[in-house]
């Protein structure tokens, strides 16, 4: 299975440009998405983004893999746009992701993990995946993802 990882952050972007492997971007929550997933057997792509509305869109409209994980970008803060950038398109949400990796969160910072938005839905036929940027939380929700993104791909094609 293919699947693509964006991280999105414009400190990142600034100092590294487009880059298309995490350790060019010195980015150690891609790295753990990317490892993980190639440990797990799949064929990866990366990209480094900037906290921009158009071209994270276009990312994710332009996905041609068989699922996509977006890194980054989900804060509270003003420049935080992936998940106003991702949910719009969602043509189904899958709000278990979400629900589910809070709880996990919570078991692991306490009550910190309400700040978080992570979150999921399918866009066209591809499962699209909104993670904190944090190397645990990057770690975390790949766990989750890898538990059913199977599962998941067979309700989504099915009919």
């Amino acid at each position: 299975m293919q699947i693509q990882a964006i991280t999105v952050s414009t400190s990142r972007f600034r100092l590294h440009g487009s880059v298309f492997s995490p350790k060019e971007a010195d980015d150690i929550s891609g790295e753990a998405i990317i490892d993980g997933l190639e440990r797990a057997g799949h064929i990866t792509t990366y990209m480094l983004l900037p906290d921009e509305m158009v071209p994270l869109r276009e990312a994710i409209l332009e996905c041609s893999a068989d699922a996509l994980i977006i890194c980054g970008g989900t804060g509270l803060g003003p420049e935080d746009v992936t998940i106003e950038a991702a949910e719009p398109l969602y043509r189904k949400a899958i709000p278990g992701f979400g629900e589910i990796f809070r709880q996990r969160a919570y078991e692991e910072v306490g009550t910190r993990a309400i700040l978080t938005r992570a979150s999921a839905g399918v866009v066209g036929q591809i499962p699209v995946f909104c993670l904190p940027g944090s190397p645990s939380a990057a770690r975390l929700g790949l766990d989750l993802i890898l538990m059913e993104l199977d599962h998941m791909l067979k309700h989504i094609r099915r009919g």
